[in-house]
């Protein structure tokens, strides 16, 4: 039987390579449910095409028009965030591809676990914010949680088969981004436009300035810590510019598994959505001829700051991970609207981690209040620097 699964995000760039698996693999899924947050064209054109049980648009004002088109063709249609919350909850449905840009994808993910049901995770801030609550749900719901994001993706196929035995380390492989090799006083004036250009991977805006930024590299080692039982000292980060070795796995012999590739998004997102088969693809394949020297080098964690105050931030714990989240959402929108410079991203970070009350257990209305209140501190922050 084919498998039933919800895209959450569909229209971003995770959703269309998922879509794209689904296009590839068409005897063995079946789209139940796609929600978009405002391009309500694509998610029109993506509904007609796969037919799913319900769509939801999170823009409410975007409803009618959606509503007049897929709903004479048999589709349930909705709208809003508490709406896509009720839908993953819908019977037919057993994986949730959440692929929903920062913290938005957490209440989804729980309402997912809730029943059961298993996550495909491509939202690295559900973790990042609540990794403590998410993964004990899992545990208590027995709902499996499998990695997208291409560095967990490849410790997850390392781990297959070595579930028994003890992981000594992880190391976790970073492009370095754009501007790699730079120093602050060469990064002062970059612009989002030259921040967005990834020289290896395409991703959404958000993703591809938290990599320019190293930020990235800091949230996915939180969330390593709680996909793989971590802790903060297990977790190693080197910069591999080819982006060929996704990441690596070092057991207590001393032995290390890695898991190489081209850099494809497709790949990660089929196999978390197949799990445990690999199905046949015709995508290009990895030729060591193309790249005869493969090399590694450590992080710059005194020009790139964001990655050390995510480092920071995951030996803390408690809700000082969501800080860190919520203060860089803000600071990556700034950003793009030339609000402020790409290293003042750091400082509007640092600020609202200082700000911050420390809370080592949050609650999930405990983890929605730092939330709301870290993103009110850096929007006055915001607005001192800028009036």
């Amino acid at each position: 039987m084919k498998k039933g699964i919800a895209i959450l995000g569909s229209t971003g760039s995770i959703g269309t390579q998922a879509l794209q698996v689904v296009r590839e693999q068409p005897d063995r899924f079946q789209v139940e449910l796609l929600t978009a947050g405002k391009n309500s064209d694509l998610l029109v054109a993506q509904a007609k095409e796969f037919n799913p049980n319900a769509v939801v648009i999170g823009d409410e004002a975007r409803y009618q028009e959606v509503k007049d088109i897929l709903f004479p063709l048999g589709m349930k249609v909705y709208a809003g965030e508490a709406a896509i919350e009720q839908a993953v909850r819908s019977e037919g449905i057993e994986l949730v591809l959440t692929a929903l840009v920062g913290y938005a994808g957490l209440r989804p993910t729980l309402a997912a676990l809730e029943e059961g049901k298993h996550i495909a995770l491509a939202n690295k801030e559900t973790l990042v914010a609540a990794g403590h609550l998410v993964t004990k749900l899992a545990r208590e719901k027995g709902a499996n949680i499998y990695p997208v994001d291409s560095e967990h993706s490849a410790i997850f196929q390392c781990l297959a088969g070595e579930w028994d035995n003890p992981i000594e380390k992880i190391v976790l492989t970073a492009s370095g981004g754009p501007f790699r090799g730079k120093k602050r006083n060469e990064l002062e004036k970059v612009t989002a436009a030259q921040a967005l250009k990834h020289p290896n991977w395409d991703m959404g805006a958000k993703v591809t300035i938290d990599s320019a930024s190293l930020m990235n590299k800091g949230l996915e080692a939180i969330e390593a810590k709680w996909l793989f039982n971590l802790k903060p000292e297990q977790i190693e980060i080197v910069v591999h510019p080819q982006s060929i070795v996704h990441s690596l796995v070092q057991f207590a012999d001393g032995s290390m598994k890695a898991q190489l590739g081209l850099p494809d998004m497709k790949l990660p997102i089929q196999y978390a959505m197949a799990y445990p088969e690999r199905l046949k693809t015709a995508w290009p394949r990895f030729d060591f001829m193309a790249y005869p020297a493969l090399t590694f080098e450590p992080p710059d964690l005194a020009t790139f700051r964001n990655l050390t105050l995510a480092l920071e931030a995951m030996k803390q714990g408690g809700n000082m991970p969501c800080v860190l989240n919520a203060a860089n959402e803000i600071a990556v929108e700034a950003f793009l609207k030339s609000r402020i410079g790409f290293l003042e991203m750091s400082d509007l970070v640092e600020h609202c981690l200082s700000k911050a009350t420390f809370d080592p257990a949050p609650t999930l209305d405990a983890i929605a209040a730092t939330d709301a209140e870290t993103r009110r501190v850096a929007r006055a922050r915001l607005s001192i620097l800028q009036p």
